[in-house]
């Protein structure tokens, strides 16, 4: 029987009905909403996507789906500071459209990456993290230069166990540590300078969404089309899509590469 949006809803009310959070259904814009009743703050879903990743992967993506509300939920209700903590600030990929503000008007720390994505900074805290905004900073007299240093340091901190695959004579290299920052490395420098003194061809990199990082060592044509393919698949999937398109690594610089896939590569592989 085909999934409604109205059956969706219910499904949602049933996984995440709890005494002190209220939700309400948008019939207009299609979206469901779970809020605290106390501060209003909350979290806004748009069900035809729910549809689709539950048409696809069935109960396990609304399990994932109540996982993450949930804990969204929980670290709105908590207030944070960032002394002492400076070992759990790391840098976040977002994509340029991405709200600047909060819900509250709280504005948000950001900076320009490129003409499609911007970087945030976040205070980790464990299963989640929260986005830290300029009331943060204002509490306890930092600045916005000792964030970035310190995020800086962090991601390169990270551990790169990354999965290769070569395909057509391209190789590409896959991480998905579901970490929270898979997509934060494009901004270790150290990384993606000994990448690039190690590929036989172009150094290309995707972040088609927060949860998964490829680097591709472009080696022929076929090997853009291929890349273009992988991420578009990707940002389709993702849980918090950043961009579809890819970059060119040259100069310490990233160009997005506009790539209109034209062929579908066969399925035959070889690995290494």
């Amino acid at each position: 029987m085909k999934m409604t949006s109205m059956k969706m809803k219910k499904k949602l009310e049933e996984r995440l009905s709890h005494e002190d959070w209220k939700t309400t259904f948008n019939r207009d814009k299609d979206t469901f909403r779970i809020e605290w009743k106390d501060s209003g703050d909350g979290i806004t879903i748009t069900l035809p996507n729910v549809i689709a990743k539950y048409e696809s992967r069935g109960e396990a993506a609304l399990d994932e789906l109540e996982d993450h509300v949930q804990e969204a939920l929980r670290i709105m209700n908590v207030s944070h500071d960032l002394q002492g903590k400076e070992s759990q600030i790391y840098p976040v990929i977002r994509a340029g459209s991405f709200p600047t503000e909060t819900n509250k008007g709280k504005k948000l720390l950001h900076q320009d990456h490129t003409a499609e994505t911007r970087i945030y900074y976040a205070l980790d805290l464990g299963k989640s993290f929260q986005l830290i905004d300029e009331g943060m900073l204002e509490e306890k007299g930092w600045t916005f230069e000792r964030v970035q240093e310190v995020a800086s340091f962090n991601v390169r901190s990270l551990p790169v166990e990354m999965k290769k695959d070569t395909v057509y004579g391209n190789d590409f290299y896959f991480l998905s540590t579901q970490d929270g920052y898979d997509a934060s490395r494009i901004l270790n420098e150290v990384l993606l300078e000994e990448l690039k003194a190690e590929s036989k061809g172009e150094l290309a990199i995707s972040i088609p969404h927060q949860d998964v990082i490829i680097f591709a060592d472009v080696q022929n044509p076929e090997g853009y089309d291929i890349l273009a393919q992988m991420a578009m698949k990707f940002f389709a999937e993702g849980t918090v899509p950043i961009t579809s398109l890819s970059f060119l690594y040259e100069d310490k610089e990233l160009e997005p590469i506009f790539i209109l896939a034209q062929k579908k590569p066969k399925s035959k592989r070889k690995d290494d």
